[in-house]
């Protein structure tokens, strides 16, 4: 007895620990020891112990975090065991209705997972696990307290069926979420409608908590409900607005009772807030029904019922106060929109009413622009949408946006403007700063204000000039008058702004002549403010409106720059006449004036030299992409930036303490857009400009060569910031030259005598990824042979020259890796200071396998030990990595499994030398990566699998036949097939694992898949015949003989060998098995059995 009670304060310790505890290493701990309970046979009978005699509320989790672990398909209860857990919940819940919620909500969580995990049971020819709405129809018969509960459950439930268990097969899953919405969804949604209904016709008393809790649970209910994913689409949260629920067409006659709308909007007025905002939460779902479920006349009453409801609301917004409130009735007002056309709303009862009311709403809205700031998005998606189905109604109802829309336009720039005061004045968060959903907002307003253009370019041009006056009147100004410059500064930045928007406006907006001379008439108010902020950098400058005139110069030359009709633009009648800016070369000298301008003198502001180099480099990319090049090659400014990229010139190139090693990565984007430039100016081979052009990093490569080379005490963080800021120089020079001519002149330039710097750089900080990172990812892409870039002359040692100095790089830097290992790290620094590098040696080394620029088999012809270095570091580096980090981090998996699929393929030799324990590690990871639901992973583990078992069955079918040239080489394959056959589980599971995927899972690259599997079969013939076997006993009777014909068909015409016409007709014959093997296991009767064999063959 005394061991009982002692085992019993234990576990209620350990979840007290888990749980409340706030030592992290005592929860690490707690943790540990219960995930080992729960792996271990007597977990359920020690949770029943805890449910029946523990006295901690924490207690109760520990079960259904154990049902969460255990309900993986690795492991399955018998339908007794489930049975029995199940029951035993509800009855604990029953007789202990006043729990702790949280604890409530962990038992209920078991109720649900067991339901689904039991969905298609069958006992004594009944699906046991189905009844579920009689089994909670109990609950709902006793007290509120009870009712709430098997409110609860239902919810639960539902929200558990459809959520998506990545650990089981995807077809399973859907099948059961299917079956739950066609045999029992509806009836919950009908259950949960009219119990609301039962209790708004009773007078209510919310002070109750029991009564608030259960109005609450319903309407989450109907809320879960509405949500299901009904035709298996997973619908992502972020696309918010393109959200259509997809109801089966059995539904339609609930949604066509105008009694189920008008429940909703009546709960909206007898509920407070919180409850309030789940009812019109509710509406917003209904308002999102698909289109397809009703037909034209149908439709137009729905649309009624709802634009009914709508106005009621907008009659009356005492409501919309609460900000959810409000944010749930904006949503509702861009569903109506989205769901319904421009045709058909205006075609509704009181259409015009309710368009001025929904007017004068979203105008009040955007005034109180601190209210719900997050709300304006749908008012916006709203307008947007009704103004660009303008051209596309054909109803002879007046649609009124041509009046309403400007008014939305103006609200929207008054109410931005007068809000820099106040926000200035009060020290708010300034709306700027969250670029983000400014330029969201701006990309909907583009649309709108472009409606009744000439309103809006006339407000626009009133507000510009005299905003602008004042501003210049400030600065001239004796007193300094600092509070109010920087309020008319807000005020013009915001202005920009939205000029740069409506110009974006005429790609999405039909266009006139008569408006190309508006844009020019705004456009050169903003060139004119572009020129007086620039003459007063020297002085003084403002961050927020250099950023607002970078986005207008970008939505400029989206609009303007690049498209041939635009030479007659009547935009430049107007800029000629103000600016002497007559055509799209002239725009383009501005555009390099300010590029240049800014890298002068905003090189402290990380923000503004990130923006002007990004738009550098669109416009080096721009289209189209050569003639742009060319007129931009003429620029004076153009030439005096390849002629003077140095500190000097531009701060933000030096080695200057203010600036973060962070801020160092735009040099990149800076050198990409240059080198673009400089490669149309060199046209051809003048290597005299290109060393001119590399004349700046030349002078500091040899700066730092000397004092690496001379000079022992030097200061290490100046030379380390030299060296980081030159790598990220050369990787943007690097990525940009992609003609074989260009790239020689590089690689002549750095080696050997750069490259040597590179290396001893590597030698003295591997254990500084932020050194050493830059670095390897330079040498990562001067690897690349992008566009055939790296195919040397045939006299050339180029390639090979430039593998030694990767290889040797890779294996000083895999030295201070393996220092590295000895330490202990935390686990959120193990990929910055660990992976990282590894990453990156790994698609480095993937580079040069793959390139086809050098011969390895030289190496070992010549005594040359660097490509053996090489792979040798590789192994070590890989040996330092766990299987979990491998799959866990998604850019060290796509380096290491494409570069073991390229070294199977090519270097298979190297792959049967290695130690035991060696090629095991690299088999496992492959065949956990086989299920990974990233197809860049799985695809590459089934190609190096296909190659490795290839390799085998060539030795297999040569065995005898060897003869004198061919012993080394095949005692390679017979040591390797020695290993294979010791650890022959290994490749039974991946053959399982396959087959698994091609059986049960969502197959996505079924060419990849059949590859391995032929050869795998012909390995494990009996292990195969065994799962043939045992998959088709699973099924009941009138089955096996149509899944035993599947297994014939998919092994129809096939020969013992791995010829190419062989695989091919393997591969046809896979896809056939597999549609006929679903067919087969349709049958809702027979999942669990299909489920079963799974498990088996896992």
């Amino acid at each position: 007895v005394y061991f009982y009670l002692q085992s019993l304060a234990q576990l209620e310790a350990l979840c007290k620990h888990l749980y409340e505890g706030t030592n992290p290493v005592e929860r690490m701990q707690a943790e540990k020891l219960l995930l080992e309970l729960i792996d271990s046979p007597e977990c359920l009978s020690k949770c029943q112990l805890l449910l029946e005699q523990g006295t901690s509320e924490y207690c109760f989790l520990l079960l259904e975090f154990s049902l969460h672990v255990e309900s993986s398909p690795l492991y399955t209860f018998t339908i007794e065991k489930k049975k029995e857990i199940r029951n035993y919940t509800l009855n604990y819940i029953a007789t202990h209705p006043k729990l702790a919620p949280f604890v409530i909500q962990a038992l209920i969580q078991v109720i649900a997972k067991i339901t689904k995990l039991g969905w298609f049971d069958v006992q004594k020819d009944q699906l046991v696990f189905r009844d579920v709405t009689n089994d909670i129809r109990k609950f709902l018969q006793g007290t509120v307290e009870h009712c709430m509960i098997g409110v609860m459950i239902l919810s639960e439930l539902t929200q558990e069926m459809n959520v998506v268990d990545y650990t089981r097969p995807s077809p399973s899953q859907r099948k059961t979420s299917a079956s739950f919405r066609d045999s029992t969804l509806k009836d919950i949604l009908t259950l949960a409608c009219s119990l609301l209904k039962e209790i708004s016709g009773k007078p209510l008393n919310l002070q109750d908590q029991s009564q608030h809790g259960l109005i609450m649970q319903l309407l989450k209910l109907v809320l879960n409900c509405l949500n299901f994913d009904f035709i298996g689409c997973l619908v992502d949260e972020s696309t918010d607005d393109l959200c259509t629920v997809q109801v089966p067409t059995s539904w339609k006659s609930m949604f066509l009772d105008p009694l189920t709308l008008d429940l909703f909007f009546d709960l909206y007025y007898l509920i407070p807030p919180p409850l309030s905002p789940l009812a019109l939460s509710c509406v917003v779902q209904f308002a999102s029904v698909r289109r397809s479920l009703f037909s034209s006349s149908e439709r137009a009453k729905y649309l009624s019922n709802l634009i009914k409801g709508s106005k009621r609301i907008l009659d009356n917004p005492q409501g919309l106060s609460d900000p959810s409130n409000y944010h749930e009735f904006c949503r509702l007002l861009a569903r109506l929109k989205t769901n319904f056309q421009l045709g058909e709303l205006v075609m509704a009862d009181g259409y015009p009413e309710v368009i001025r009311l929904i007017a004068n709403f979203t105008v009040a809205s955007l005034q109180h622009w601190e209210f719900s700031p997050n709300s304006v998005h749908y008012l916006l998606t709203l307008w947007q949408k009704m103004v660009t189905s303008v051209p596309f109604v054909k109803s002879t109802e007046p649609h009124l946006l041509d009046t309403y829309a400007p008014e939305v336009t103006k609200a929207y720039i008054t109410s931005r403007l007068d809000s820099v005061h106040t926000i200035i004045r009060d020290g708010l968060e300034d709306p700027l700063d969250d670029t983000a959903t400014v330029f969201q907002q701006l990309e909907q307003l583009c649309t709108v204000s472009r409606c009744e253009y000439e309103k809006t370019c006339a407000l626009l041009v009133q507000l510009f000039d005299q905003t602008a006056q004042t501003y210049q009147e400030l600065l001239r100004s004796p007193s300094g008058r600092t509070m109010e410059i920087s309020v008319q500064e807000g005020r013009l930045a915001w202005l920009v702004y939205i000029v740069g928007a409506v110009i974006a406006g005429r790609l999405t907006y039909t266009s006139a002549d008569e408006h190309d001379a508006m844009d020019g008439e705004l456009s050169c108010r903003v060139f004119q403010l572009m020129n007086l902020m620039d003459s007063r950098l020297e002085q003084s400058g403002n961050e927020k409106v250099e950023l607002a005139v970078l986005w207008f110069l970008d939505q400029f030359r989206k609009t303007y720059v690049g498209d041939q009709l635009q030479r007659t633009s009547r935009l430049y009648a107007r800029t000629s006449e103000v600016l002497g800016i007559t055509d799209e070369n002239n725009i383009l000298e501005v555009f390099m004036a300010k590029i240049v301008t800014n890298l002068k003198y905003w090189g402290r502001s990380e923000p503004v030299i990130s923006r002007t180099l990004q738009f550098l480099n669109d416009l080096s990319v721009g289209y189209p992409f050569l003639i742009i090049l060319k007129k931009l090659i003429k620029i004076d400014a153009v030439k005096f930036m390849l002629q003077n990229h140095t500190s000097e010139h531009f701060p933000f190139l030096g080695n200057n303490e203010h600036f973060s090693l962070r801020d160092l990565r735009c040099r990149t984007t800076f050198y990409t857009a240059l080198t673009r430039l400089l490669v149309v100016e060199l046209e051809g081979e003048d290597e005299d400009e290109f060393e001119e052009f590399m004349l700046p990093l030349t002078t500091s490569f040899e700066a730092v060569a000397q004092i690496l080379n001379n000079n022992n005490n030097f200061k290490q963080e100046e030379v380390k910031r030299m060296l980081i800021g030159l790598t990220r120089d050369l990787r943007g020079i690097a990525f940009a030259l992609n003609t074989k001519t260009s790239y020689t002149m590089l690689f002549d330039w750095l080696y050997p005598k750069y490259l040597s710097v590179l290396q001893r750089a590597i030698e003295l900080w591997h254990h500084e990824p932020t050194c050493a990172v830059p670095i390897l990812k330079f040498m990562a892409e001067l690897l690349q042979n992008r566009s055939q870039r790296l195919n040397f002359d045939v006299s050339s040692p180029n390639g090979i020259l430039l593998f030694r100095e990767a290889s040797k790089m890779i294996c000083t830097y895999d030295i201070g890796n393996q220092i590295l290992s000895l330490g202990t790290i935390s686990e959120d620094q193990v990929y910055p200071l660990k992976l990282k590098g590894i990453s990156i040696c790994f698609s480095s080394l993937k580079a040069a396998l793959c390139g086809n620029y050098v011969s390895f088999g030289v190496f070992q012809l010549y005594g040359d030990n660097h490509f053996d270095n090489a792979l040798q570091a590789f192994i070590k580096m890989l040996l330092s990595v766990s299987h979990c980090e491998l799959l866990q981090y998604r850019k060290l998996s796509h380096s290491y499994y494409p570069l073991l699929e390229c070294l199977t393929q090519d270097h298979m030799s190297f792959i049967a030398s290695l130690e035991p324990h060696i090629l095991i590690y690299i088999l496992t990871s492959i065949s956990e990566g086989l299920s990974a639901l990233d197809a860049i992973v799985s695809s590459s583990c089934c190609a190096s699998l296909d190659y490795i078992v290839t390799y085998l069955l060539k030795h297999l079918s040569k065995a005898g036949k060897k003869s004198v040239r061919q012993r080394d080489l095949a005692q390679e394959r017979q040591r390797l097939l020695h290993i294979i056959q010791q650890n022959s589980d290994l490749l039974k599971q991946m053959l399982s694992t396959i087959m698994n995927i091609v059986i049960f899972e969502d197959c996505r690259n079924q060419w990849s898949v059949s590859r391995p599997l032929l050869g795998l079969i012909f390995i494990n013939e009996k292990y195969f015949a065994e799962l043939r076997t045992s998959l088709i006993n699973s099924q009941p009777p009138e089955k096996q003989n149509a899944l035993n014909q599947c297994f014939e068909n998919l092994m129809e015409g096939i020969e013992r060998n791995l010829l190419i016409k062989n695989r091919d007709r393997f591969t046809q014959n896979m896809s056939i098995f597999r549609r006929d093997v679903t067919e087969a296991l349709r049958s809702d009767s027979n999942e669990q059995q299909s489920t079963s064999s799974l498990d088996m063959m896992s």
